[in-house]
């Protein structure tokens, strides 16, 4: 009813017979005042009709309180999720044993020509192209890790792969120094 109240005031429009008096703010706070400018503003028109004030006040006031309906909380809006890509295809799976190189290499250069560093997801591989990527599972604890092939070896017994520090800690076998490993190549 306020809102309807304040709204008539700052348009100007006033229907019947009431006249607009300057009215300020601190006067509005006055029950008096308010008071009298309600009856004045509800009262029907010489003419038998509801001036406008009042037939706003009844379409914007329900009749009573219990017709509300209680106000339920809007949802949240829905973040549209990006696309999730998919997981890279396996090319091939082999099995076989895997050891890790590391401290006594730093620094130097792999066959590719990269800097050897610490804590890499890299792997040597005698014949896969450089730049695959190979997504090997610690056999013994479960463990997995997609590393990058920027090297060539090992050349040390059945091994088929060397891992970088990096990815020998994320599998779990720098205590053990060798594992049981499954590689997948992937796309």
């Amino acid at each position: 009813m306020r809102s309807s109240f304040v709204l008539l005031l700052l348009s100007g429009v006033i229907s019947g017979s009431a006249a607009l008096l300057p009215v300020l703010a601190r006067d509005l706070e006055a029950d008096p005042v308010r008071d009298a400018l309600d009856l004045a503003l509800n009262q029907p028109l010489q003419d038998g009709t509801a001036s406008e004030a009042s037939v706003s006040n009844e379409l914007s006031e329900p009749a009573s309180a219990a017709q509300e309906l209680p106000s339920e909380p809007s949802p949240a809006p829905v973040k549209a999720q990006p696309p999730v890509p998919p997981a890279p295809a396996v090319v091939s799976v082999s099995t076989g044993e895997a050891s890790w190189y590391g401290p006594g290499f730093f620094g130097n250069r792999t066959a590719n020509g990269e800097v050897f560093r610490p804590g890499t997801m890299t792997a040597a591989h005698r014949t896969l192209p450089f730049g695959t990527k190979v997504r090997v599972t610690n056999l013994w604890n479960g463990r997995s890790a997609v590393v990058r092939i920027n090297d060539r070896g090992p050349f040390h017994g059945q091994r088929v792969i060397d891992l970088a520090h990096g990815a020998a800690n994320q599998l779990g076998l720098i205590a053990s120094g060798v594992a049981k490993v499954k590689l997948e190549v992937l796309r």
